[in-house]
């Protein structure tokens, strides 16, 4: 059975989601840096970045709103002495990332001297830690599930008390994928995948009418949400709405 290390396995998944599709490779990334270190740089790095985000939420047994999106792009950074400059594109083109790292060049001169440290020849994968679940949550569900995900919420509030009159939930998720090249040759990657569902509840007696909410999540897929989990979602809102419901008492005196 071949175990593959975490910190290689995001490394391939970060390849394939931000440098394979723009014709980026390591040989390119190389590249890129040495440009910078033509003047006088003493370090510098590539920070790759590619989120895609969901968010669905329902009212009344109705879904009022669905939206997706997706942020990319490259930051430049080099660094000379007590200096650092910064560039940014969010085209992930071989000539647009080049552009950005020359722009960083301005805070050094171009000779000058000899320059002492060099950028490394070839990028080798550093190996990381496992933190959590490299997964998508945003594939973990179709869209018919997590709309059914979110009316098992809205069905659980209403059995809890007969006072409950408005149910809202709502889910979101986010799939995050982070790829560092450094001019000293080490290459990491992150797979950060977030999600989270949220409930609140209005309940009413006597004309009067208390807001409870509740929710959670964690760096999972949408699996991490079982009946159990969200029925103390559920619980939280609830609870919260009935007691600021209830009358305060006095205090009796002593």
């Amino acid at each position: 059975m071949n175990i593959i290390e975490p910190g290689i396995r995001n490394l391939a998944t970060a390849k394939d989601v931000l440098l394979t599709p723009y014709g980026l490779d390591e040989a390119v990334l190389t590249r890129t840096l040495a440009e910078i270190f033509t003047h006088r740089i003493d370090y510098a790095d590539l920070y790759f970045q590619a989120t895609r985000s969901e968010a669905w939420s329902l009212e009344e047994g109705i879904v009022k709103s669905g939206s997706f999106s997706i942020d990319q792009g490259v930051g430049v950074r080099a660094v000379s002495g007590d200096r650092t400059a910064f560039a940014y594109s969010d085209d992930l083109s071989p000539e647009a990332i080049r552009q950005a790292a020359l722009a960083t060049r301005s805070i050094a001169k171009a000779g000058g001297g000899k320059q002492k440290i060099k950028v490394a020849s070839s990028l080798t994968g550093v190996a990381g830690r496992d933190l959590y679940l490299p997964s998508d949550p945003l594939h973990s569900l179709d869209a018919t599930a997590k709309v059914k995900l979110l009316e098992r919420v809205e069905q659980m509030a209403r059995s809890r008390d007969p006072r409950i009159t408005q149910v809202m939930a709502g889910l979101a998720g986010e799939y995050d994928v982070v790829l560092v090249a450094r001019s000293d040759g080490a290459m990491a990657a992150d797979i950060r995948p977030l999600v989270r569902v949220s409930v609140t509840v209005i309940a009413e007696q006597n004309g009067r009418r208390e807001i409870g909410s509740g929710g959670g999540g964690g760096r999972f897929d949408y699996g991490y949400f079982t009946d159990a989990v969200l029925s103390k979602y559920v619980d939280d809102a609830v609870h919260a709405a009935l007691v600021n419901l209830t009358p305060a008492r006095p205090r009796p005196a002593r």
